[in-house]
C-alpha cells in the first residue's frame, strides 16, 4: 500500500505515476463529486440550485456561504474519532455543532461547513429518491468511465490506505467518503472540468464562480478561492489550479488540474507520518 503516491493524466491516459493504483480514502474531494452530482440533478430540473428555503440555497452550501457552522473546531468530535467511537447521529451532531445556529446571515460571509455538504447530500438523496452512491454513479461516475464507491462500514475501509487510521468509521465523514484509486481521482477532475464532460458547459462554469478567500493566500496559493466543489487559485508558475484538498486522520489528498490545460489533472496522496505537502506536490507536478 503506497506512503506516497502521485499520477498525472492527460485526455485519461496515464503520462506518469508512482504506486496510484491502490484505493485511498478520498476525503475532502469527495464535495466534488457531490457539487457535480448536484448539478447534474439541477440540469434535469430535480434540484433548484437558487432556492431559498431553507434561508439559504444550494448553491449557498455547495460555496460555504450558507453560514452553518461546521463539526471540525469541536474537540469531542476529534476525540470520539481517535478513541474509535461510532459516529453520532446527524441529529446530535448539529446540536453539538450549534449548525442552527447561523454563523452569519447566508450570502453574507464564508465558513467552510462539512454540514453544510452533509445537507446537500440529503438534498440529492432526496431529489433521486435514493443513496447519495447511487446518484453520483448514475450521474458522473459511469458517464466518466471512473471507479470509485462510497465507503459505508469499517469494513468498505479494509482494503483501503488509512495509514494510522485503521478502524476507521467512514460515516465520521457526514457528507461522505468517497475511496478509489489516486488514478482515477485524477480522471474524475480531468473528465468533469474537461471537452466531453458530462456536465453542461453553463455548469462547469458555475462551479467556476467563486468566492475570494485572500485570508488563505500562502506560499502555495495566490489568489484562493472556492466555487461549487471547487478550490481555485493561481500560483507562484502563473497558471491557475483548480480541484479539492482532503484530509482526514493519518492522510491528505490533493487532486488538481490547470485551467489551461482542458482534460489534464494530477492527484497527489500521502501518509501524515511522510510529511509530504499534497498541495504542494500538487502544483508542482502542474508545472
Amino acid at each position: 500500500m503506497p506512503a506516497h503516491a502521485t499520477v498525472f493524466v492527460e485526455d485519461g491516459a496515464i503520462r506518469e505515476a508512482q504506486d496510484a493504483d491502490a484505493p485511498v480514502p478520498w476525503w475532502s474531494f469527495s464535495k466534488t463529486i457531490i457539487a457535480a452530482t448536484t448539478l447534474r440533478l439541477a440540469e434535469l430540473g430535480r434540484l433548484d440550485l437558487d432556492g431559498a428555503a431553507p434561508g439559504y440555497s444550494l448553491r449557498q452550501l455547495l460555496r460555504h456561504e450558507a453560514g452553518i457552522k461546521d463539526y471540525g473546531p469541536l474537540p469531542a468530535y476529534h476525540e470520539a474519532v481517535a478513541k474509535g467511537d461510532q459516529p453520532w447521529p446527524a441529529a446530535e451532531l448539529r446540536a453539538r455543532a450549534g449548525a442552527d445556529t447561523a454563523a452569519f446571515p447566508p450570502g453574507q460571509g464564508w465558513g467552510y461547513s462539512n454540514i453544510g455538504y452533509l445537507e446537500a447530500r440529503q438534498r440529492i438523496e432526496a431529489a433521486h429518491h435514493g443513496h447519495l452512491c447511487d446518484a453520483a454513479r448514475e450521474l458522473v461516475l459511469e458517464p466518466l468511465g471512473v471507479e470509485a464507491r462510497l465507503a459505508v462500514s469499517r469494513k468498505d475501509l479494509a482494503d483501503v490506505e488509512m495509514g494510522s487510521a485503521a478502524g476507521y468509521h467512514p460515516d465520521w465523514v457526514y457528507h461522505g467518503l468517497f475511496v478509489g484509486p489516486l488514478v482515477e481521482a485524477a480522471r474524475l477532475l480531468a473528465g468533469l472540468l474537461g471537452r466531453a464532460s458530462p456536465l453542461q458547459a453553463s455548469s462547469v462554469a458555475a462551479m467556476r464562480q467563486s468566492h475570494a478567500l485572500p485570508q488563505f493566500a500562502g506560499p502555495v496559493w495566490k489568489t484562493p478561492s472556492y466555487g461549487l466543489g471547487l478550490m481555485r487559485s493561481t500560483t507562484e508558475g502563473g497558471f491557475l489550479a483548480e480541484g479539492h484538498t482532503g484530509g482526514g486522520p493519518g492522510s491528505g489528498i490533493a487532486v488538481y488540474g490547470r485551467e489551461d490545460w482542458p482534460g489534464t489533472a494530477v492527484a497527489v496522496f500521502a501518509l501524515e507520518e511522510t510529511g509530504v505537502s499534497v498541495e504542494a506536490e500538487a502544483v508542482r507536478l502542474l508545472t
